[in-house]
């Protein structure tokens, strides 16, 4: 919460990474003006770019992890420490919050009203946080699910790096739908211990 206030209370600094340090097409020999506007990188799209890729390599890691090596990496991987696990949660919240920030500045001209807004999502997460991730836990399809999410956040940050902006709609509609078929799979293994399994042409009756 206090970074992304923070963030907020440096928005001329937020806003001015949005200007271009460099342009990749340049270098290459790009001539076509359209293209050359979508290569030129600032410094947010050198933050997204980096978020992006590091929440591709986490999510693949930890889902080769629990696919195919959980005990013997378990047995291995040494712990990490505590400073090393907030380290990083601080930096993906960074990543997060800035593109999130730079929105809200065009959605709203008093920062008092932003702060405000920050707060209460905070307060929503803290309540919400523990429940969800327990039951997150207990459930390995919806942690491996959990998993692919930020596997398409991640592609969706390199995406908007290089100004090629994804709907986020199309991305809130994949999840929530991705959501849906996981409930649904859910109550049916509640239900039933064995798998429901789908007629093929050979079980169905003959048509007179």
């Amino acid at each position: 919460m206090f970074v992304r206030i923070l963030l907020l209370l440096s928005i001329s600094w937020i806003m001015s990474l949005t200007k271009p340090l460099f342009n990749i097409g340049e270098w290459v020999g790009v001539q076509n003006a359209a293209w050359l506007e979508k290569l030129a990188i600032s410094g947010r799209d050198l933050i997204l770019l980096v978020g992006g890729l590091f929440l591709i390599y986490k999510s693949t890691a930890e889902i080769h992890e629990k696919l195919e090596g959980g005990e013997h990496a378990a047995a291995n991987a040494k712990p990490m420490k505590f400073s090393q696990v907030i380290v990083q949660i601080l930096l993906l919240d960074i990543v997060f919050s800035l593109d999130s920030v730079i929105t809200a500045v065009g959605m709203a001209d008093h920062v008092e009203i932003m702060i405000i807004a920050v707060v209460l999502a905070v307060g929503v997460m803290l309540l919400a946080s523990e429940s969800i991730s327990r039951f997150v836990n207990n459930h390995p399809t919806v942690k491996m699910l959990a998993l692919s999410f930020l596997l398409l956040i991640g592609v969706s940050l390199i995406a908007e790096s290089f100004d090629q902006h994804i709907p986020k709609g199309y991305i809130y509609f994949a999840m929530a739908f991705s959501v849906f078929i996981e409930v649904l799979n859910l109550k049916v293994k509640s239900r039933s211990e064995k798998p429901v399994k789908l007629r093929n042409e050979a079980e169905m009756p003959e048509k007179k």
